[in-house]
């Protein structure tokens, strides 16, 4: 049996003929780890993941503006442990609605692996600079680590089928 707490109807619902059954469930006496550990045996240790990150900057810096600013943010994940990726950069682009009464801003795509504890320095760093005019962490699969997987694979692939045109040119 079930035991009810309160009046058995919802707040408010005075006169309106439905019941609420709401079941009692202590709670836990001590709470559980709020993060899981990278091997998930309790260890206490952090998990790193690969991330990317899209900071777009305004377009009327100059481009040691930007590379100073990237490399403060390549610069704090590896001083925090973290692995920086490759950044790519793709230039300016106009927006689909206006941020901060701009209408163009100049991206710039990062990936790194690091805990998560980086992540949140990295973003409150980038919510306190001036010259970015937004940023998106995105944290990727752990089996796969973004582009540079794809750009891997599609390289390999290029590069078979020069092989095979080269080797049908030749006989």
């Amino acid at each position: 049996m079930v035991p009810r707490v309160g009046s058995g109807l919802a707040p408010g619902a005075a006169g309106l003929g439905y019941h609420v059954d709401v079941p009692y469930t202590p709670a836990p006496l001590e709470p559980g780890p709020r993060t899981p550990s990278a091997s998930g045996s309790g260890g206490g240790e952090a998990a790193v993941r690969p991330y990317e990150v899209m900071v777009i900057f305004d377009v009327g810096l100059e481009d040691g503006d930007i590379n100073a600013s990237l490399d403060r943010i390549t610069s704090l994940v590896r001083d925090r442990g973290g692995n920086p990726g490759r950044a790519e950069r793709w230039g300016r682009r106009t927006f689909a609605y206006e941020l901060k009464h701009r209408s163009e801003g100049y991206y710039v795509l990062i990936e790194f692996t690091a805990e998560p504890t980086v992540v949140a320095e990295l973003d409150r760093m980038l919510t306190l600079e001036d010259i970015v005019l937004r940023h998106k962490v995105i944290r990727q699969p752990d089996k796969q680590s973004g582009r540079a997987l794809r750009a891997e694979a599609k390289k390999r692939q290029t590069a078979a089928r020069k092989a095979a045109r080269a080797k049908a040119a030749a006989s």
